[in-house]
């Protein structure tokens, strides 16, 4: 009986001609038989819908088709005939459709605006192409506005917009500086999918006058430029003592001088949005926060996971991009933006509609006439496109009625058709996202049978190989296909042969008697035809005398063999390899007919060569080991690596264990130490090979463990000192009976991941393990504690199964058992898993706060009933905060600070608490699923403690025997303050110290005038404030009283002396002849040739630096000052600021300039105003090219 069957793909032959059955004939694709038959028009290239064209250069718009005989074309212009003819400007090249539209001469693009469509006619039908809708490109300018400076507070927010020009296609945006160079971006600053730039907080560092937005409009490769944008970021005054005061409290009690703040949405706005996107396009979600510090982007799914290999973030996370989305990407799409401070978050609906898309395209179908036949035109999309016919490019209900033909929907049928019925059927399916438009021909023949494949071919095969006879055919009605071998030979038919679809003959094994000629006859009611061809089959290329594996010593000479047998009428080829490469190019490596010798051996020629043999119609190798050794002492000695076991003999056979035996290979000088027993599972892993075990070197036999239903084949290899021996050859395989598993899935577990479920999940067991075929697992579970049964359900060869509609946090007893065919195995042991936990219904109770002191509380809890916690229970979290200070009532900032307690702990200290002050906190349990409700607002108030010292201490109005004293209150009063404490003691020349004296002074009072001092005396104050807690630190200060008018004019009577006078004149007249010394030996010795050079040759590099000469310095606050100098003398106004004192903030690092990074650490220095330095860059006077560097960056 005659066997039909498609050709393998793995077929490693040329098959020409191979006729594919479409429908109910297809026409070959030969270009003699194509020129004959009749055959409707073809689109067969097109432009694109929307086709966006360049205004400078000719419009081509391009229709090309194919057909018999030649079609010829037309044009619509928004629906009505265009008339080339009567348009100069218009020409359509020869032998095709394709229009050019003169732009480059005169003509104006936006003239030729519109949609157009092409037709492409013969006598046999019209196809038509798609509306074409023609659309210049457009890049417009900015429009010109006022870009007033951005000034804008340390750690704000700020957006920069860019807003640029609507061009056709739209620009890509980027942003650069006046040097072209591209700004540099970051999770802080970066670019959003709108072009504008978006900053979480500024810093300092962000303060420049050349933001600049650029638009480049690729289409007609111009790029346009926004105005400047100027932003500056001001810092703390360090002069500003509300400031001042502010940086304390951060010394104090951990405040940060730029205000810390929790996240918010810069893009998009509100708490949700929605988003439309069309199937098989990129769907792109972006969240950007503002924050400091600079918040986290974060991505979900509610009620589902990311596409796994369609997801990317980009632009620092800020950006969702999810490739080629479908219908199942729909759904609501999370952001969470997170800093330390807290979350926001933004909820975007994304909606997936589709275009109309193919499910099944109509095809070409070709006819004979009284046959029968289908066009199916189906499509999907969202909304579901309408389906239309047309025929020839007419609707078909307008068409010429054709009896033959009948639609039905997305179907016509056709029945009993005749050569009249050819024609070109259009189907267009369309919704309000697109449409799709194909071009089908019916096409009618009648046609006697014509082999293709040439007459007389001759098939050369090597033995015991396919052989395949084509018989490349085609007619209408389709012919009957019959094979003969021999010119009377009888037709060919038994399980011997394979007969295709195509007309192809294969002989699946070949041999010597299959050579011959063999005729191919093709019939139908029209006519019959045959053809001959001839198969020859040839000896198979063998390698009788292989290379062996050699060991050489260093310097010596060796010699691979490689004879070969072939058929006598194929030429072979012999190509030599080292180590699966080709030889080295060295005199030292000889290729005769049938050797390799290698002279003069060294160490690189150590590797594994191979000898190929190559025919026209086959090829075979083989490889040797050379090992190259040192040369030993006399007399030598060559030690190798054994030669591999061979004659593996397998006794024994049990179901689960088998003797293996072996002989050994020579030793070559060197004895075994031992074998190594490899084992290979043709069924599971066909030709991977595994250690099973090693015996000593001494040992021959060995029994061997076996599992069930794995295909055993076994081979050994033998190991001395030298190394391992090649493998010996395998022995017979050995099928080990199916049987129950002997062991179920390890780390089994059960985890909630929603309050309504249990996800259980086990470690599937390996192939070995399966023990038989259909290898399932039986997964059961049972609330635990409730009189329940198991249930159980038995899945496929996975590893997790989920249970739906459990209470929530529950615990439940597993297990999983495994079983194939044959049965399951032994019973499972237990595990206990928890189904999903939720929020925790209840607050903490009895919340009570004990003051420690006035920075210390401890806080006190219930605990909550287990049962509420609904998960496992984490610990407590305090969340703490001030209100206000009792001493000064005005509001600041609050700072929610949060201590998290572990475990079941019901109590916790509150460290670094501001002393009168008035604090709120509340407590929440948390569990594995987050925070449970918080408890009412407890309200506290720390006690008085010893305040800050004085603000400030300034000593003016000096007289003979008074001082005046002025302060400022404690930064920090920490309490009521009772009094200041005033403690001066004079110093005298060397220094010491006299006699302390010490005032009281209520505290009401801002001066006090001092007086009864002795003239013409320093004197040292201590001043600090008290409350009834205690004195607070102090400030210190010298000051020094006038002298009297007596003392003065002692002091200046040595002047009117006359040995001070005659001294003084002595010392004039030395200096007077000094200068005219000097003066003589210039004039006689000249000017030095050096110092000429170095003046007509000035440094640039010690030029002073001028404010206005171009070069760019550090920023710096205008109001900056230098801290003053230890040692320095007192300034003119006797002030001392805080910032003089001994435990000045500058000491400790953390000046008015002073930088924070977001953790609060000092990384900048204090400095005053710095003068510029010179701008760094490249010095080269060529003007830089905007569009080419600006390219590089797009």
């Amino acid at each position: 009986m005659m066997k039909k069957k498609s050709i393998p793909a793995s077929k490693p032959f040329l098959i020409l001609f191979l006729c594919q059955i479409i429908s109910a004939l297809d026409v070959p694709l030969d270009s003699k038989l194509l020129e004959e038959l009749s055959q409707p028009p073809t689109i067969t290239h097109q432009s694109p819908k929307d086709y966006i064209v360049d205004p400078r250069e000719n419009i081509v718009i391009q229709c090309e088709a194919k057909g018999k005989p030649p079609p010829s074309f037309s044009w619509t212009r928004n629906g009505t005939h265009f008339d080339i003819d009567k348009d100069a400007q218009v020409t359509m090249k020869p032998n095709s459709g394709t229009l050019v539209i003169n732009i480059m001469n005169g003509g104006k693009a936006e003239a030729y605006e519109g949609v157009y469509q092409c037709t492409a006619r013969n006598e046999r039908g019209a196809a038509i192409s798609n509306n074409i809708v023609i659309r210049p490109s457009r890049s417009p300018l900015w429009t010109k506005e006022k870009l007033e400076p951005h000034q804008v507070r340390e750690g704000d927010s700020l957006v920069l917009h860019c807003r640029p020009p609507v061009g056709l296609p739209p620009p890509i945006i980027f942003w650069m500086d006046n040097a072209f160079q591209r700004l540099p971006q970051s999770e802080r600053v970066s670019q959003g999918l709108n072009g504008d730039l978006y900053f979480s907080n500024v810093q300092p560092e962000d303060t420049r006058e050349d933001y600049i937005c650029y638009a480049r409009f690729n289409h007609t490769q111009t790029i346009q430029q926004k105005q400047p944008i100027s932003v500056k970021v001001f810092s703390m005054d360090s002069l500003n003592d509300t400031i001042a005061a502010n940086l304390s409290d951060t010394d104090i009690y951990g405040a940060k001088p730029v205000t810390e703040r929790q996240p918010i949405l810069l893009t998009p706005t509100g708490s949700t949005s929605t988003k439309v996107e069309l199937r098989g396009n990129v769907l792109l979600l972006e969240c950007i926060a503002a924050g400091l510090p600079t918040p986290v982007i974060r991505w979900i799914k509610e009620g589902g996971e990311l596409p796994a290999n369609r997801t990317f973030f980009e632009n620092f996370k800020k950006t969702l991009k999810i490739i080629d989305v479908s219908e199942a990407d729909s759904g609501n799409y999370k952001c969470i933006a997170r800093n330390t401070l807290g979350s926001v978050h933004h909820v975007i609906s994304v909606t997936v509609k589709a275009a109309p898309y193919w499910i099944t395209a109509p095809r070409n179908l070709v006819l004979s006439p009284g046959e029968d036949g289908t066009l199916i035109c189906r499509a999907n999309g969202n909304p579901k496109p309408s389906i239309s016919w047309l025929a020839n490019g007419v609707p078909i209900a307008i068409a010429p009625e054709d009896p033959s033909r009948k639609v039905d929907g997305d179907t016509i049928i056709f029945s009993h058709v005749q050569e009249r019925s050819s024609a070109v059927y259009q189907c267009n399916a369309s919704n309000e996202y697109g449409y799709l438009l194909a071009n089908a021909f019916v096409n009618v023949l009648a046609e006697p049978p014509r082999i293709l494949t040439p007459a007389n071919k001759l098939y050369q095969v090597i033995a015991d190989s396919p052989a395949l006879l084509d018989c490349a055919y085609f007619g209408s009605p389709k012919p009957e296909i019959e094979w003969f071998k021999g010119v009377k030979g009888s037709i060919l038919r038994g399980n011997e042969y394979v007969f295709h679809d195509n007309g192809t003959l294969e002989i699946p094994v070949a041999q010597k008697d299959s050579t011959g000629t063999y005729t191919c006859v093709a019939r139908n009611e029209l006519g019959k035809i045959q053809n001959e061809v001839h198969l020859e089959i040839k000896d198979p290329t063998m390698i009788i005398k292989q290379p062996e594996y050699k060991v050489v010593q260093r310097y010596g000479q060796v010699s691979f063999e490689c004879i070969i047998k072939h058929d006598s009428t194929l030429l072979p080829t012999v190509i030599w390899l080292k180590d699966n490469d080709e030889l080295p190019d060295d005199e030292r490596f000889l290729v005769g007919k049938d050797n390799l010798t290698i002279m003069n051996v060294t160490d690189k020629d150590d590797g594994t060569y191979t000898c190929i043999v190559n025919t026209t119609l086959d090829s075979v190798s083989a490889s040797a080991v050379l090992t190259v050794v040192a040369a030993p002492p006399t007399p030598a000695i060559i030690y190798a690596r054994p030669n591999p076991p061979f004659d593996l003999e397998l006794t024994g056979q049990l179901e689960r264990s088998i003797e293996l035996s072996w002989i050994p290979g020579d030793e070559n000088n060197s004895p075994i130490t031992h074998f190594v027993i490899e084992y290979e599972d043709g069924l599971h892993e066909p030709g991977v090979w595994h250690y099973q075990t090693e015996v000593p070197g001494t040992q021959t036999t060995v029994q061997l463990k076996l599992s069930p239903y794995v295909n055993y084949s076994f081979r050994v290899v033998a190991v001395n000192k030298i190394g391992r021996s090649q493998p010996s050859e395998p022995s017979e395989q050995y099928l080990t009976k199916s049987a129950n598993p002997d062991e179920n899935p390890a780390n089994v577990q059960g985890v909630g991941s929603e309050p309504d479920n249990l996800v259980i999940t086990w470690e599937s067991l390996k192939g070995f393990q399966s023990n038989g075929p259909g290898l399932q697992y039986k997964v059961s579970w049972r609330q635990k504690d409730v009189d329940d049964e198991w249930t159980s359900v038995i899945v496929a060869n996975v590893s997790k199964y989920i249970v739906s509609g459990t209470p929530t946090f529950v615990p439940y007893e597993i297990k999983v058992q495994a079983l194939n065919d044959l049965g399951y195995a032994p019973e499972p042991s237990e595990v206990i898993g928890h189904s999903g936990e939720d929020l925790p219904m209840v607050a903490p109770g009895n919340v009570q706060v004990h003051v420690v002191n006035s920075t210390l509380a401890k806080v006190h809890w219930d605990p909550v009933p287990l049962k509420t916690v609904r998960g496992h229970l984490q610990g407590y979290k305090v969340y703490y905060w001030k209100v206000q200070s009792l001493s000064r009532r005005s509001r600041r900032h609050v700072e929610k600070k949060i201590l998290t307690f572990r475990g079941n702990k019901t109590f916790g200290m509150l460290p670094g608490l501001e002393p009168y002050s008035s604090y709120k906190l509340n407590v929440r349990v948390v569990n594995g699923k987050g925070e449970g409700p918080a408890s009412p607002d407890k309200v506290f108030k720390t006690p008085e403690g010893v305040p800050s010292s004085p603000s400030y201490l300034k000593i003016t109005n000096p007289t003979l025997d008074s001082l005046t004293l002025e302060w400022g209150s404690p930064t920090h009063p920490n309490g009521v303050l009772t009094s200041y404490i005033l403690k001066f003691q004079p110093i005298n020349n060397t220094h010491e110290l006299g006699p302390l004296v010490e005032i009281r002074i209520p505290a009401n009072e801002s001066s006090l005038i001092l007086k009864n001092l002795n003239y013409s005396t320093r004197y040292k104050f201590y001043f600090n404030a008290q409350t009834s807690v205690g004195s607070g630190s102090q400030i210190t200060e010298e000051a020094v009283t006038i002298m009297d008018e007596a003392m003065a004019s002692r002091q200046v009577d040595i002047a009117t002396q006359g040995w001070f006078i005659g001294l003084m004149c002595a010392v004039a007249l030395l200096i007077l002849i000094l200068l005219i010394v000097c003066f003589i030996r210039r004039n006689k010795g000249g000017k030095y040739p050096v110092k000429e050079k170095e003046d007509a040759h000035a440094d640039p590099e010690i030029q002073p630096m001028k404010e206005d000469d171009g070069t760019f310095g550090e920023y710096s606050d205008a109001e900056d000052h230098k801290p003053l100098k230890k040692g320095s003398r007192t300034p003119s106004d006797r002030t001392v600021k805080k910032e003089d004192s001994d435990d000045s903030l500058v000491d400790y690092g953390e000046g008015v300039n002073g930088q924070f990074n977001e953790d609060g650490s000092f990384i900048g220095q204090y400095s005053g105003k710095k003068e510029k330095e010179p701008a760094e860059g490249n010095e080269s006077s060529e003007a830089p090219s905007p569009v080419n560097a600006m390219n590089s960056f797009v």
